[in-house]
């Protein structure tokens, strides 16, 4: 198993953690189960973690490199992002695709925008891209689907996303620390790469952090 990322509540406001842990550190298993890493997670308490190795042991073999995160610092920043046209209310979805709503609330649209007004509001205001804690998913290569726990069948929540890209040519997300004439979809600090540039999201089960967690790539 290779380490993945290491979290602590006091850096990641919306890190929910389960009594008495303050860590999450999450592991994979590097080949594909069937089409991405298979994820461990492990809740701890920080101050029991007094045995820290200096530099993470490789593994024997791992079928891609881009299984092998390159160590990186965080900086958190907290943001807000908004699910999905198509995880919306149909009202809500009307709206969205009415061009006379987004003109009214100022919102100057190109002549793309304007035939999908839905596809503007996917791109510059739902489901943040790169590696985030909870937010929403950006779909594309699938619509949304139900993430409903194995164990007790409740709504699951988002809880990590592992993603090729920190940015996306068609959005301007754009973290704080990348210098602004960096290409958006060209920055990948970590060098992990999900499928053919996607995102590997870990959902968890709000009642039971302990219930087995699912993954999705989208």
């Amino acid at each position: 198993m290779l380490p993945v990322a290491q979290l602590y509540a006091r850096d990641v406001p919306d890190l929910r953690t389960p009594g008495g842990a303050d860590l999450l550190q999450v592991l994979w298993c590097p080949f594909d189960h069937p089409i991405m890493p298979k994820t461990a997670l492990f809740w701890r308490a920080a101050a029991t973690v007094t045995d820290i190795l200096a530099t993470p042991p490789e593994p024997p073999a791992m079928q891609f490199v881009d299984y092998l995160p390159e160590p990186c610092l965080l900086h958190p920043e907290q943001v807000t992002d908004y699910p999905d046209h198509l995880e919306v209310s149909k009202e809500l979805q009307e709206q969205l695709g009415d061009w006379g709503v987004w003109q009214a609330a100022g919102v100057e649209l190109d002549s793309d925008s304007v035939s999908w007004p839905e596809e503007f509001y996917d791109s510059e205001l739902a489901g943040a891209p790169g590696w985030k804690v909870g937010g929403w998913p950006r779909w594309g290569a699938t619509d949304p689907a139900p993430r409903l726990c194995p164990a007790c069948g409740s709504d699951m929540d988002a809880l990590l996303t592992i993603a090729t890209f920190e940015g996306d040519e068609d959005s301007s997300w754009l973290p704080h620390e990348e210098p602004a004439d960096e290409p958006s979809s060209g920055f990948n600090h970590t060098a992990v790469q999900i499928g053919s540039g996607y995102a590997q999201q870990l959902y968890i089960c709000p009642t039971a952090p302990e219930h087995p967690h699912t993954e999705l790539m989208h």
